[in-house]
């Protein structure tokens, strides 16, 4: 299936909207292209509100996920079976701790979101679409949702991806902790950080935060 030639309609939409796939050596495009093929073959997409799943939403979302999986031994996002669309962002009802035993339930405005457990992904459009349009912003809907499904491979929303080895765990997580840390203290005084201090929540989330800056 990577073996196959890709058809000119999609390299049209990824040059039209995935200016960062010009910025790829030749060797890095062909083999993302060759991704994108398993991807679209392998994953289901679904819209929602009344949008209509087109080859230009399929394309512009695989290539922003398969850019994760450039020079890695992959299955493909495993635990992925369908992508749920919507035009723009949506909202949800949401049942939210404050302190003790206060908590605060109503409707969240969210862009994205996936599931552990459930196989899913929810994306909206017009912001999976923008965060392709402008690479040097450090904001991408896309890999920040698709960094978690990564982080999920292995159970475990711990903000460490599957790793080959023992000593690259090690590395990871001793860099992850000091890191986050700092991140959490920058964002407790309000230090200026390069990185979204929503990246503060959670090792998970710092995960998801420092990619789409350095991506």
């Amino acid at each position: 299936m990577r073996a196959q030639p890709v058809p000119n309609e999609w390299r049209s939409i990824i040059l039209r909207n995935v200016p960062f796939f010009d910025r790829l050596s030749s060797e890095d495009q062909r083999e993302l292209l060759s991704h994108v093929q398993v991807f679209l073959a392998e994953k289901n997409f679904e819209g929602c509100a009344g949008l209509q799943i087109t080859d230009e939403i399929r394309v512009t979302i695989a290539t922003q996920a398969c850019l994760l999986l450039l020079h890695r031994r992959t299955d493909y996002y495993p635990r992925l079976v369908t992508i749920l669309v919507y035009p723009s962002g949506y909202t949800v009802d949401e049942k939210r701790h404050l302190e003790g035993h206060v908590w605060s339930e109503g409707a969240v405005g969210r862009l994205g979101e996936t599931a552990r457990q459930m196989g899913s992904m929810v994306l909206a459009w017009d912001a999976a679409k923008s965060g392709a349009t402008d690479p040097s912003d450090g904001k991408n809907l896309v890999l920040h949702e698709f960094v978690h499904q990564l982080d999920f491979e292995d159970l475990a929303a711990d903000g460490m991806p599957v790793l080959g080895s023992r000593g690259d765990k090690l590395s990871w997580a001793g860099v992850m902790k000091l890191e986050f840390a700092a991140l959490r203290a920058a964002d407790e005084t309000g230090i200026p950080t390069l990185l979204a201090t929503s990246g503060a929540t959670n090792p998970a989330e710092f995960f998801a935060v420092s990619t789409e800056a350095f991506l």
